[in-house]
């Protein structure tokens, strides 16, 4: 299999909060909307959102089991100011900052937060490793 990621989908409640959140909110641009699906284009890959019980059972799934699960998506930046911007664009959005800005074990920046449907995201500063992709 050739390494590479096209699209994440998010399982989401409510899929026009969700919408407002990303789109309103984050100022993610929308590719496509076809009903309850909607898909976000990002640089490369596109994200995706989908009622979470429909996506559970298109991948034969119980939906009272299927979660977040430890998983984070991240947003590496190159400053520690853009960090700080961005965790307040989210808080305004209506995000759970879960762990504010600050220095990092890794020698950086960064925070978390979760979106309306507790999916995790992580705002970074200073991971060389992913300065490729930024």
């Amino acid at each position: 299999m050739e390494p590479r990621l096209t699209v994440i989908t998010l399982g989401v409640e409510d899929v026009d909060r969700s919408l407002a959140f990303y789109r309103d909110g984050l100022g993610f641009p929308v590719l496509e909307r076809f009903g309850e699906f909607i898909c976000f284009e990002l640089n490369g890959f596109a994200l995706a959102l989908y009622p979470r019980e429909a996506h559970a059972e298109g991948a034969n799934l119980d939906p009272e089991t299927t979660g977040t699960g430890d998983v984070s998506l991240a947003h590496n930046v190159r400053t520690r100011e853009e960090v700080d911007e961005l965790v307040a664009e989210a808080e305004a959005a209506g995000a759970t900052i879960t762990e504010p800005p600050g220095e990092t074990d890794w020698g950086g920046y960064s925070a978390y937060f979760t979106d309306p449907d507790g999916h995790c995201w992580e705002i970074a500063a200073g991971a060389e490793l992913f300065e490729q992709f930024i």
